[in-house]
């Protein structure tokens, strides 16, 4: 199974890494959570982080890469935590960032065996 939750996690980098939003928001369940540093207050779904992205976008907000590493997975059951370190290259209307974040996302195995996210959280790296 831990096979099966990393190759789940790095479909959603890749994803998230290539600006593919169906794809990305297509690895999350909809009533997946979202706390990030970024955020003043935690996103309660999937649609309230949806609308918060296309905002973003609508500001020149584009993914130009990610990468993944340090990677960790613990299972329970049907329920994963995995953890990682993530590098993101991302341009806004302000030109382009890079960032160096950890991050836990909590995936569930779904009835059909599919692991979707269920709740992502963001948090910057030590300095």
């Amino acid at each position: 199974m831990t096979t099966e939750v990393l190759a789940a996690a790095g479909r959603l980098v890749a994803a998230f890494g290539a600006h593919d939003t169906a794809a990305y928001f297509g690895s999350f369940a909809a009533d997946a959570t979202f706390v990030f540093h970024t955020h003043a207050t935690p996103l309660r779904s999937l649609s309230d982080y949806e609308q918060i992205w296309y905002g973003w976008e609508r500001e020149g907000f584009h993914v130009e890469s990610c990468s993944s590493s340090d990677q960790h997975v613990q299972l329970f059951g049907d329920v994963a935590v995995f953890t990682h370190r993530v590098r993101t290259v991302i341009r806004t209307g302000e030109g382009p960032e890079s960032l160096d974040e950890r991050e836990t996302i909590v995936f569930r195995r779904e009835p059909d065996g599919r692991w979707l996210a269920v709740h992502e959280h963001l948090s910057p790296s030590p300095a």
